[in-house]
């Protein structure tokens, strides 16, 4: 890697962290010095923070080459999860891939509703959709009493989350399948999570190139209106929850009102809304009437 006018010598920590970041700026990426620091890290089997005492360190080849074959896959903006092969959520460091969503900060609203709103916790939670398993493995690492089924429509997302579940040492409290929402299933569950598609379709295109290029579409398309999936979850819940059960649903922005419409005319009790970090409305806890 050419380094281009940096200051510390060729082939150094410093001179690749300077050269990628030049090349992550250019590429319109945010904060390129840290993704770089994230990358060289990883390459290098260090933490990333341990690379700023390290400027003047020599990189060795091999973890040379490596840096340079995942900076020319994040310059095509592939997520940096994707690359790193796993993203921190809640407590928990899970297995990501192209098969699911990438786990988000935003997500964290509908595990702290479901704690707020069953502070005794559940014995029988159920996950809709649940991609890498993120939310179901957030409570059960909350509730120690609790057992998890996630459900989601793709074979490798439930097998994906299947190995979460075992990473993170929750493998004997829960269970994943593949299937169509909850149509394989019987009621009775005391907390039922989903984080469905919201997305309207005609705005996927506009998406960043790391969510519309790389995620799956699948997990994003809510329909024209971006409410297909709650119109199917609101007529499921109220024979999935136990009398004394509620559902958190994650909301897209400026669903709040839509989603509780659906959810009352499906005989559903609105408990409570809370928002995420930004102050968006993230989080519809529902509960039978």
């Amino acid at each position: 890697m050419s380094d281009g006018g940096c200051a510390d010598p060729a082939g150094s920590v410093g001179a690749f962290l300077c050269r990628a970041g030049q090349h992550l700026r250019a590429a319109a990426i945010e904060n390129p010095r840290l993704e770089a620091r994230l990358l060289l890290g990883e390459a290098m089997g260090r933490e990333p923070a341990a690379l700023l005492g390290m400027a003047r360190a020599p990189v060795p080849p091999a973890a040379a080459g490596r840096f340079a074959a995942m900076l020319r896959r994040r310059l095509t903006r592939e997520p940096m999860a994707f690359i790193l092969g796993h993203q921190g959520f809640w407590s928990l460091d899970l297995e990501v891939s192209p098969d699911t969503l990438i786990p988000r900060a935003d997500s964290e609203a509908v595990v702290e509703a479901a704690l707020a709103a069953m502070p005794a916790g559940a014995h029988r939670v159920l996950d809709l959709g649940t991609g890498t398993g993120c939310l179901l493995l957030a409570v059960l690492s909350e509730w120690p009493l609790a057992f998890g089924v996630g459900v989601d429509l793709s074979p490798g997302a439930a097998a994906l989350a299947a190995r979460n579940a075992a990473r993170n040492r929750l493998a004997d409290r829960a269970a994943f399948l593949a299937g169509d929402w909850a149509a394989s299933l019987r009621g009775g569950f005391d907390l039922v999570l989903s984080n469905p598609p919201y997305i309207e379709s005609g705005a996927l295109a506009a998406l960043m190139p790391e969510v519309s290029q790389h995620e799956p579409p699948r997990a994003l398309d809510g329909g024209a209106d971006g409410l297909e999936a709650y119109r199917s979850l609101t007529g499921a819940l109220p024979a999935l929850l136990s009398p004394q059960g509620c559902a958190v649903l994650e909301l897209g922005q400026g669903q709040a009102r839509p989603v509780s419409t659906l959810a009352e005319r499906a005989g559903l009790a609105i408990r409570d809304i809370r928002t995420d970090l930004s102050g968006i409305e993230r989080a519809l806890v529902l509960a039978r009437r």
